[in-house]
């Protein structure tokens, strides 16, 4: 029997991991559908699956493979509009997509921003500290990168709320309805006029020299894919981590404390973040091309894999202390950007935004508290991203 992945799993997947890493590192589970899914749940084994071939993860190929398990009622978009991008495809078609994207994710490049992050920081800080009590989320959270990637990418500023709003519903469901294919439709037309724009007339931003690559070889699909996937991707792990981190603190609050006294810290608390509680729960989905051994258990061909980043990163086995929150730890190992091919180009950025974010925030308001009981918070239910909804904080001033 499969276990159900619901609501409660959600609101504390770190609960049910650690009993069900007891009974081994792999897992059968299903999200109420009665289609079953492998989840994977050990360090080592995770590891290893996410940089294994045989895991494939281009989108023909996985969508036959959905077909199949729900004997051909899967509901899903009637287009790959928006779905041919690196994370759904596998060599040489990765290769090509994922070199055209990383030149904006150079090193140079990354630290290009720090002036346009810290600024946006401050203000945002700013205009919060005219409240005593703020959506932090809201408030800060979300616009820090949705301002960045947007700047990176040239959106107009007019447009960035409304491309939140897609974001949320493309990210806050579990379920494949009618508004979030409506929000995936809405953003994919954007894109489409963006990118036709950006043809006429390119400036200096990543859309356009995507557009303008020759050597890329991007088609109009892969290109509204890579774009969507730029948008989404890259603010929305940022945001978990800055919300999931300063919840973090908030209910640890002798760190809060040390990070305040002594900012130097910040960088390794980032990655402690990312190991104890981190944006992303599961990797995007997988699916078996042969039979697969982890540990104990095969896997069949055919199957769709999940590989559990949040559990591997808690498993007692790599971590000696795996439930505790300790930034002065090195946990710089852990696995919350992924492994091997598929590993999160923008993971530089996402942590340049977040050193310079919990900086920011903690030396202005370092008396911050929750403004809620513990138990009135409540969580995204999506497999993949592992955010709050909400997060409303006194700020103390």
């Amino acid at each position: 029997m499969a276990d159900l992945l619901d609501d409660r799993f959600f609101a504390n997947p770190h609960a049910y991991y650690r009993h069900w890493r007891e009974e081994g590192p792999v897992r059968r589970v299903h999200f109420g559908d009665g289609v079953e899914r492998w989840l994977i749940l050990g360090y080592e084994e995770a590891r290893a699956a996410l940089a294994d071939p045989r895991l494939c993860k281009d989108i023909d190929g996985l969508e036959a493979a959905i077909d199949r398990k729900y004997d051909g009622k899967w509901v899903r978009p009637r287009t790959h509009d928006g779905l041919r991008h690196m994370l759904n495809a596998d060599p040489p078609t990765h290769t090509r997509l994922r070199k055209a994207v990383s030149q904006a994710f150079t090193a140079r490049r990354v630290a290009a921003l720090r002036p346009v992050i810290e600024s946006t920081a401050h203000e945002l800080l700013d205009a919060m500290a005219e409240h005593d009590e703020v959506d932090l989320l809201q408030a800060f959270a979300v616009p820090l990168p949705v301002t960045v990637i947007c700047h990176l990418l040239d959106v107009d500023i007019e447009d960035r709320a409304t491309f939140r709003e897609w974001t949320k519903a493309l990210v806050g469901t579990l379920d494949p309805d009618t508004d979030r294919f409506k929000a995936h439709a809405e953003m994919v037309s954007f894109l489409r006029k963006m990118l036709q724009r950006k043809r006429i007339d390119p400036g200096e931003d990543m859309l356009s020299a995507l557009v303008t690559d020759a050597d890329a070889r991007l088609d109009e699909g892969e290109l509204i894919g890579t774009a969507l996937l730029l948008l989404v991707a890259g603010h929305e792990t940022t945001v978990n981590l800055i919300g999931n981190g300063t919840l973090a603190l908030l209910r640890n609050r002798p760190w809060l404390d040390r990070l305040c006294a002594d900012p130097t810290l910040i960088p390794a608390a980032v990655e402690e973040f990312l190991r104890y509680d981190g944006p992303v729960n599961m990797a995007t989905f997988r699916f078996t091309t042969e039979p697969i051994t982890v540990g104990n258990t095969v896997i069949p061909a055919g199957e769709i894999v999940l590989v559990a980043l949040a559990a591997a990163n808690r498993d007692p086995r790599h971590f000696p202390t795996p439930h505790t929150l300790n930034p002065s730890a090195n946990h710089t190992a852990h696995l919350a950007f992924g492994h091997g091919l598929h590993y999160c180009v923008g993971a530089p950025l996402a942590r340049l935004e977040s050193q310079i974010a919990f900086t920011a925030l903690l030396q202005r308001f370092p008396n911050i508290e929750l403004a809620v009981p513990d138990s009135h918070l409540h969580w995204y239910p999506n497999a993949v991203i592992h955010g709050l909804k909400t997060l409303p904080v006194h700020l103390r001033n």
